[in-house]
């Protein structure tokens, strides 16, 4: 018979007994089905890798699929793996039932108890200085770190902190504890992930504390939804909580009260509370006439450092009948004691000279105007000001202020009236200043971009941080010109990253420069790549002919530079184009790839996010780990990604590991303030139940102006039964997923996982459902899509694949186009939902998080290896596949077989795949391992920069 070109037909036939014969399965699937004996490290990598792997890996184990040949009676078996999860095997796809089920063991809660720092304030390393979070892209609140040698304190944590100390050797695994200015996903975004690396360090992890103002408990009760382990975060709310109708409290002169939070050896650290009023209802003590919210509450920081002591007189002790001891150490550290040959108490001042004044610094988060009014007029500052007339005896002189707040607050004259109320005060505005978007924080992610760009500018466009001329063009000049305006009343600097003022010793007080880093313009990293790789050159020449309409001989040698030889692969002419990319456009429809590494952030790979732009009909979000907006901005510059933003129309999220989904808090609220005052629909929001808990309850914090839709809602079997109930058209047409009826499972007949994913005849709400699926058909048909499409893949409780279809179109001619197809799986073990959906994709966007030799990791954590992935798409006549959400363990290129990738590419960050580019794809790779040569593949593990072998952001 003519060889069997698809699963599909696998797993339709009508005789059960055909599915167990090795004679029926295609050719390609054998990759996935040979015999126990073979090992995949007789697969040989990349020609070009291998020869520079400098590290070999240490981890390869044999590569044990299931056969199909030798099984029991039943069609499912299990087996128990070396740490005790459930393998069970399900034809040919095998994985972790108990993962799959939300019994993981790394589930297991924590309780954690704090460590207790002995602390010395003699002789302390200190300094406050600015970790830069946000910086170059505006999406977040900068982070502050206060350093001490026995102890760390961040302020605010914002996306992106993680990977910005992962790249900087910052040792989050020291921090004792964090503080945020104002709970919002502005200065909170980062926060569930590091508290998940923070729990997956060692064996027992570590517990911090956390404080907040306003009822930040919000925020922790919205992250036990996908954080197991909440209980190793101590949390603080202080203050008083507004409440929810907008009025004020009745004690308002309580929330400008400093409250002290800690108070030990080495710092004391207040707070002092903001909240929006009105001028006029400032000057008469009314209440605000503005609808507050927990989040609307702002914060001051005062951290005061003790005095320090002068210096010991040992001739003024033994005047007084001391001896030398420990009673000296006692005096210096300002303890009384008794002489030991006079009988009289010795107190710290009758042995040490005059004290110096311990430093202190303020950092000041004024996010509005309306924060401004009260801000100017708290008593509490006074003994702060260098020129009150009614400074008190305790009076202290600031040393540093670092303003986070906005320039639109912190450029007004009243703002800089106050600012000069603090005398000599160094003052550092880290409120997003315009000059850092041309400083990319990430540069090792930006050498990166380089150099792809100059590769393939058409797949890897120039960041958008590189020209802030172009970028902001005559709206920067107006904006330069009207800030010129504004009279600086008081002397201040821009932060830059990982500027310090120190603190301790006092000697070296003041601001310090020495550690910022060095700015790279992308003409110098392309210089030191010539330098390093000439060939690029000639290879840069050779992938721009595929855009110029250059045609190549099939096996045709290109020569590059120093003789070296580049074979281009005989079946990369061969393949045959799609219909629908028939006299395609370059405004239909393009991916950009914003995060494409797996579990936490790196130096080179962002956690997972794709962006499907459809132009001018709008876009559509498919996962939103964090730092997605930050990604987006690096991608599109400032405003684009405003724009791109202000677009969208659906955001799909995939399942509840929070390297999916905690971007999303943040793109949301960037959405509801780019669209305040302007006529608008809340965003339709898809995604796993478990979702709709976090939202929920960091909706009480800050609207977020979205809707709910449960995946499960958007299943072939949901939308049939919503049809037939209601006789409502359905979001997907029944030939797109033929296979994919009511009763249709991704296990065997009969097993509890079955009951676990699909319980017939449980129903379906569709008075909640059915209001929302009419406005997603609205919507998608409004961006030229036909198909919308959920189905379960085998990852986790909940866990979604997605499949969008767009409506067809008409060519030039009149003749009628079908629509392209794209296919997202999420986090998923190869399985037949998965192929099914996948049927005919133009473009499936698989998960390869392992490489061949870790299938059994694969298994454990129930993800797919790049061999998995590449047979999936084949299995399913998927035109191309692109590879994404590789393990971190992978810093810049992943391991993969070079065997079978006539249709697959490799996916990096900032990667954007117009559907017009889709034939030459395939043709990139060859190019992009020369690009990456001479580049070691190894584990980019470091528990003091926080990425650990746990994947502990996928704990469910």
């Amino acid at each position: 018979m003519p060889q069997i070109p698809h699963l599909r037909l696998l797993f339709s036939n009508p005789n059960p007994s055909l599915l167990y014969s090795p004679l029926r399965f295609p050719p390609s699937l054998y990759l996935l089905l040979k015999p126990p004996n073979k090992t995949i490290q007789s697969i040989k990598p990349f020609s070009i890798l291998a020869s520079s792997f400098k590290k070999q890996r240490t981890h390869t184990k044999p590569f044990r699929p299931f056969s199909p040949t030798g099984r029991k009676n039943s069609s499912l078996s299990e087996k128990i793996d070396k740490e005790g999860s459930v393998m069970e095997e399900n034809d040919s796809f095998v994985y972790n039932r108990k993962r799959a089920a939300g019994r993981d063991k790394n589930d297991r809660p924590k309780s954690l108890q704090l460590k207790v720092r002995k602390l010395n304030p003699v002789n302390t390393i200190c300094y406050v200085q600015i970790l830069g979070t946000g910086m170059d892209t505006q999406d977040t609140s900068p982070s502050v770190l206060l350093f001490f040698d026995k102890q760390r304190f961040i302020f605010n944590a914002g996306e992106g902190l993680q990977r910005f100390c992962t790249e900087h050797k910052i040792k989050l695994s020291k921090i004792d504890h964090i503080f945020l200015s104002r709970v919002c996903s502005e200065t909170a975004g980062g926060l569930p992930g590091l508290l998940l690396t923070l729990a997956g360090i060692g064996d027992e992890g570590l517990s911090v504390n956390a404080w907040g103002p306003s009822d930040f408990k919000y925020l922790v009760d919205a992250m036990k939804s996908f954080i197991p382990n909440a209980a190793m975060v101590h949390t603080h709310s202080f203050g008083h909580v507004p409440r929810l109708d907008g009025a004020a409290n009745h004690d308002s002169r309580k929330m400008v009260d400093p409250i002290v939070l800690i108070d030990d050896e080495v710092v004391k650290i207040s707070a002092i509370l903001l909240q929006p009023v009105s001028a006029p209802d400032l000057s008469q003590n009314h209440k605000p006439d503005v609808v507050l919210k927990p989040g609307d509450v702002s914060v001051i920081y005062v951290c005061e450092l003790p005095e320090i002591k002068g210096k010991f007189d040992p001739k003024k002790a033994a005047a007084l009948g001391l001896r030398p001891g420990p009673k000296y150490r006692e005096l210096q550290l300002g303890n009384s004691v008794k002489s030991d040959n006079q009988d009289i108490m010795v107190h710290p001042g009758d042995v040490l000279g005059p004290s110096i004044p311990g430093p202190v610094v303020l950092l000041v988060d004024c996010p509005t105007p309306m924060h401004m009014h009260q801000l100017i007029s708290i008593q509490s500052l006074n003994k702060y000001y260098a020129d009150s007339s009614n400074k008190e005896d305790n009076s202290r002189s600031v040393n540093c202020v670092i303003h986070l707040s906005p320039a639109l607050v912190a450029q007004t004259s009243d703002y800089q009236t106050w600012m000069s109320r603090f005398g000599d005060a160094q003052h550092i505005m880290a409120g997003h200043e315009m000059k850092n978007i041309e400083i990319p924080i990430l540069g090792a992610s930006a050498r990166i971009a380089a150099r792809l760009n100059y590769l393939c500018p058409q797949l890897f466009p120039a960041p958008g941080y590189w020209s802030l001329q172009d970028l902001m063009g005559s709206t920067l000049d107006s904006k330069a010109s009207r800030e010129s305006c504004i009279p600086k009343i008081c002397e201040s600097i821009s932060a830059e990253n990982l500027m310090k003022f120190n603190l301790r010793p006092y000697s070296q007080l003041g601001l310090d420069r020495s550690g910022i880093p060095t700015a790279v313009s992308p003409l110098e990293i392309i210089s030191g790549l010539l330098s390093e790789i000439p060939e690029t050159a000639d290879a840069a020449q050779q992938v721009a002919q595929f855009w110029s309409g250059v045609k190549e001989t099939s096996g045709e040698m290109v020569s590059f530079q120093d003789n070296k030889l580049m074979i281009e692969e005989p079946w990369l002419a061969e393949d045959e184009i799609p219909n629908c990319l028939e006299d395609v456009t370059r405004e239909e429809m393009e991916i950009v790839l914003l995060g494409t590494g797996s579990s936490q952030p790196s130096k080179y790979r962002n956690v997972s996010s794709v962006y499907v732009n459809l132009f001018s009909k709008g876009s559509l979000l498919l996962d939103c780990g964090e730092g997605t907006l930050g990604q987006l901005k690096r991608r599109f510059g400032v405003k684009g990604a405003d724009d791109a933003v202000r677009k969208l129309r659906v955001i799909w999220i995939s399942h509840i590991h929070a390297d999916h989904h905690t971007g999303l808090a943040r793109i949301l609220a960037l959405r509801r303030d780019l669209l305040n005052g302007v006529p608008h629909e809340p965003i339709i929001v898809i995604g796993p139940r478990q979702l709709k808990r976090f939202l929920d309850a960091y909706g009480r914090l800050e609207d977020l102006d979205m809707q709910f839709l449960d995946c499960g809602h958007t299943t072939e079997a949901s939308l049939r039964a919503l049809e037939l109930d209601n006789e409502q058209p359905s979001l997907g047409k029944p030939s797109e997923f033929e296979s994919q009826t009511v009763n249709s499972s991704l296990f065997t007949k009969g097993s509890r996982m079955q009951s676990y994913w699909k319980k017939p005849g449980s129903p379906v709400d569709s008075t909640v459902a059915l209001p929302l699926l009419k406005k997603l058909k609205k919507v998608l048909g409004e961006a030229g899509l036909e198909v919308l499409i959920s189905f379960p893949v085998i990852h986790c409780p909940q866990a979604f694949g997605i499949a969008l279809r767009a409506a067809d179109r008409l060519n030039h001619a009149g003749k009628s186009v079908p629509g392209w197809k794209i296919v997202y799986s999420g986090d998923t073990r190869p399985c037949p939902e998965l192929i099914k959906a996948s049927h005919g994709a133009t473009v499936l966007i698989h998960e390869a998080t392992f490489e061949d030799g870790m299938v059994e990791e694969a298994i454990a954590r129930n993800h797919s290896t790049t061999s998995e992935a590449i047979e999936a798409g084949n299995s399913a006549g998927a035109y191309r596949i692109i590879l994404t959400h590789f393990s971190q363990r992978y810093p810049k290129i992943p391991v993969v077989d070079e065997s079978h990738m006539h249709k697959t590419c490799i996916a990096f960050d900032m990667m954007s795949v117009n559907l017009a580019d889709l034939p030459v794809l395939p043709k990139i790779l060859p190019y992009l391992k020369l690009l990456f040569k001479n580049e070691m593949v190894v584990d980019e593990i470091d528990e003091d920069t926080n990425l650990v072998t746990a994947t502990a952001s996928e704990v469910v």
